[in-house]
């Protein structure tokens, strides 16, 4: 029977049109440009923790510099204290000796004079240490407060995340146990549909069961605005021979067509903002497990919606720093 397949296979496929060049061409090139994309957004999460460290460190290195000049300005208190002692003495000395001889009184003057002089530096310095330890305390206040926002909205973010994980969950429970799962992880949520709950081999039309759950995927969606949503069609390694797939060309054909398949679905629902919608073929080349199994091919034949939070406000904080 396989082999009747296949020689029938070989048939179709010797009489069936090629695909030309130049669409092959823009799918290629569209798919290097959306793989470009998906980069570009793990970058970007990965300066924001990056930023997120870096102020980390500064608050701390402004905290050891505060507890320094802290430390500092005590111990010019203590010498200033020192000194003033020190005049109170020479006061007391030189009224005793003013009763004694005009030369020891001069020299008690010379001495009181450079304890003055003394004295009026240490304040002054005092004085610029504490102007400088006012300084550091409001850079350490503002930079403390620039975290503290920062972090209550990457809080903020992951906690919306996290109640769209949930709301789709519930939203797709009918569905458990069907091929598809919902997590969230590295700040964005991911839906993934197994093929059986979607497709038939070689086919990028979705099933009745499969639109189903699209539709309550878009539900949701059409409730979260800004939200991103990229849309990534996974196949496993198996080839795509003769007319199989009904012209299509390769695994990242096919999968790129099922992935503008689930968009179209997303798009019928008016609530969702079309430029949020992105759809992307991977082919073969992400796989979850092993494709020397059958079950491993299975798992590996999948629609992945990927969720990602709009962290403009968060660049923008980034950029006052």
């Amino acid at each position: 029977m396989i082999k009747k397949t296949v020689f029938a296979t070989l048939i179709l496929f010797s009489m069936s049109s090629c695909v030309s060049k130049k669409i092959y061409n823009d799918l290629e090139n569209k798919y290097t440009d959306l793989k470009k994309e998906n980069n570009n957004l793990a970058d970007e999460n990965e300066d924001l923790k990056k930023a997120k460290n870096l102020l980390e460190t500064e608050n701390s290195s402004l905290k050891a510099e505060l507890a320094k000049i802290k430390s500092e300005r005590d111990k010019l208190q203590t010498d200033c204290n020192a000194t003033a002692n020190n005049l109170k003495a020479l006061q007391e000395s030189y009224n005793a000796l003013e009763k004694n001889s005009s030369e020891a009184l001069t020299t008690n003057m010379n001495k009181n004079r450079e304890l003055l002089a003394q004295l009026d530096a240490k304040e002054k310095a005092l004085a610029a240490e504490q102007n400088r330890l006012n300084k550091l305390r409001d850079e350490l206040s503002a930079s403390s407060k620039r975290l503290s926002e920062l972090e209550s909205m990457i809080a903020n973010k992951d906690a919306a995340m996290k109640k769209l994980k949930e709301t789709l969950s519930k939203a797709l429970n009918a569905f458990e146990g069907k091929g598809l799962t919902v997590e969230q992880k590295n700040g964005k949520v991911y839906v993934s549909m197994e093929n059986k709950l979607l497709f038939q081999t070689g086919s990028w039309a979705v099933g009745s069961e499969g639109r189903k759950a699209v539709v309550e995927v878009g539900k949701v969606l059409a409730q979260n605005p800004d939200i991103t949503v990229l849309i990534e069609g996974h196949t496993d390694n198996d080839k795509i021979i003769g007319t199989l797939g009904s012209g299509i060309e390769n695994n990242w054909d096919l999968s790129t067509k099922r992935a503008t398949a689930i968009v179209n679905i997303l798009a019928e629902n008016t609530g969702i903002q079309k430029k949020n919608l992105t759809a992307a073929g991977r082919g073969e080349f992400a796989p979850l497990m092993s494709n020397d199994t059958p079950d491993g091919k299975a798992k590996n034949r999948r629609i992945e919606i990927i969720l990602t939070p709009k962290l403009d406000e968060i660049s923008k904080m980034l950029n006052e720093f």
